[in-house]
């Protein structure tokens, strides 16, 4: 079977991206360039921004039409997350919120992708 190993963004400014995911992931890239972007991510994902002008073939949907979740342990780690993320100048468009599935916040990058943060209710 086929594992999915990258999350690939289309961005504007993969270096302006890349300043802000470096801050929220604690983490340096990988590989950077003008044009693409990569973190390798503890779990084995990779994490890529790559400019939208140079996508091939070239990308018809604007950016935030996807989200990414980030799951963490409990309910005060959303919190501290969300703290730690305002610090750094992340935009917020949810602030820690108790939604039927657990407590939960939203950021957004640059170019509209949404960075959900969210411990499960069972996790709590």
């Amino acid at each position: 079977m086929t594992e999915p190993s990258n999350i690939l963004l289309y961005v504007t400014d993969p270096e302006a991206s890349a300043r802000l995911y470096a801050r929220l992931l604690g983490r340096e890239p990988v590989e950077a360039s003008p044009t693409f972007v990569l973190f390798a991510l503890p779990s084995g994902l990779a994490l890529s921004l790559w400019a939208r002008s140079g996508v091939v073939p070239a990308s018809t949907t604007p950016g935030g039409g996807s989200e990414i979740g980030f799951r963490v342990d409990t309910a005060a780690r959303v919190d501290a997350l969300h703290a730690d993320w305002l610090a750094t100048g992340a935009e917020i468009v949810l602030a820690p919120t108790d939604l039927d599935f657990g407590r939960s916040f939203v950021a957004v990058d640059p170019d509209g992708h949404r960075l959900r943060v969210y411990a499960r209710a069972e996790d709590q």
